[in-house]
């Protein structure tokens, strides 16, 4: 059919590369914790007393208490790059609890903590039991790092890409696990248009830290320009799987495993995609045209309608514009 022929050739000239649509994570973001700490008789243990160790990218300690109720609650915590570690105490009892993590900008519920004669050995947790002077020392460092940090940030507002290489650079060889450091090489190095060592500090960010989807999506994006469609597919689905199960999926990760789908020529699997990312930000316009493109060449004219005329209303002057018009002429 000639109509189905021009469709399907516009479609490959429109064919639009990854966007690189993820957020970078800053070092020093931060979310809170919160819970309850228990006798063996599930009562509540008021003025227990709470150790917050960071075991990851860096040292850290912080303290609290819990109220007459049990319940306690520790807000600034850093987020990313390892997990804390929750020591209590009281009296005789104690507890240990390893591998939380911070989800950023969140009120973080942790399970009970219930005390046990004993619980709280200090063998079992290396990072307990710091003086109050190695606590200041290490926290004070940690500061100067996160200042160096924010420095590489300017540096990279500024344009100033080899300065905040240098610099990010300076704090992996102090702190050579920092996650959150190799993702942001990775970043500058894309700026600089270096997908080669953007692709080695995302790998050496996944390595440190495997469960954060920031540089899965980010390879995602180096493989689909790369036309590596099949590296892309599976860097985009681990990050949409990390991003579901931490219930932080989004609709940019989405959006782009169907643009991956659809440089594979897996139409319906990218419509799918399509489609979700509509539901999930009805807002976001190129989403709405990639959905009615996979519709048109499924042969679905009249279902593509909708979705070229919400691609028009929602961007009215967007780069697909002339092409959302010609297939809403060819349907009508």
């Amino acid at each position: 059919m000639r109509s189905t022929s021009i469709v399907r050739a516009a479609a490959v000239g429109a064919l639009a590369l990854l966007v690189a649509a993820y957020a970078a994570p800053a070092y020093a973001q931060v979310g809170s914790l919160r819970g309850k700490v228990v006798d063996e008789k599930g009562q509540p243990v008021a003025q227990a007393e709470l150790t917050f160790d960071f075991v990851g990218d860096y040292n850290r300690q912080y303290t609290a208490k819990t109220d007459n109720k049990g319940d306690w609650v520790k807000a600034g915590m850093p987020s990313g790059g390892g997990t804390w570690t929750i020591t209590v105490r009281k009296g005789e009892l104690g507890a240990i609890v390893k591998g939380i993590r911070v989800s950023l900008q969140a009120m973080n519920k942790v399970d009970d903590i219930v005390l046990t004669p004993g619980g709280a050995d200090p063998s079992k947790v290396a990072a307990s039991n710091l003086s109050e002077e190695e606590i200041k020392k290490r926290n004070a460092r940690q500061e100067q790092l996160e200042l160096l940090f924010n420095e590489a940030n300017a540096a990279i507002a500024a344009s100033n890409f080899d300065d905040a290489i240098l610099k990010l650079t300076s704090i992996t060889t102090e702190v050579p696990d920092c996650a959150a450091c190799q993702t942001k090489l990775g970043e500058v190095y894309l700026k600089k248009g270096d997908a080669a060592n953007a692709e080695k500090a995302y790998l050496k960010s996944i390595e440190i830290d495997p469960k954060s989807a920031d540089p899965y999506n980010a390879l995602a994006t180096i493989y689909n320009q790369q036309k590596r469609f099949d590296d892309a597919s599976k860097m985009s689905t681990k990050a949409n799987e990390l991003l579901g199960a931490t219930g932080g999926g989004s609709a940019e990760s989405v959006y782009n495993q169907g643009i991956i789908f659809w440089n594979q020529s897996k139409i319906e699997e990218a419509r799918v995609q399509f489609e979700k990312a509509t539901q999930l930000d009805p807002k976001m316009a190129d989403a709405f045209y990639w959905l009615g493109m996979a519709l048109v060449n499924q042969g679905k004219l009249p279902d593509a309608k909708k979705p070229f005329e919400e691609y028009l209303k929602l961007a009215p002057t967007g780069q697909y514009v002339d092409t959302a018009k010609a297939m809403l002429a060819m349907i009508k």
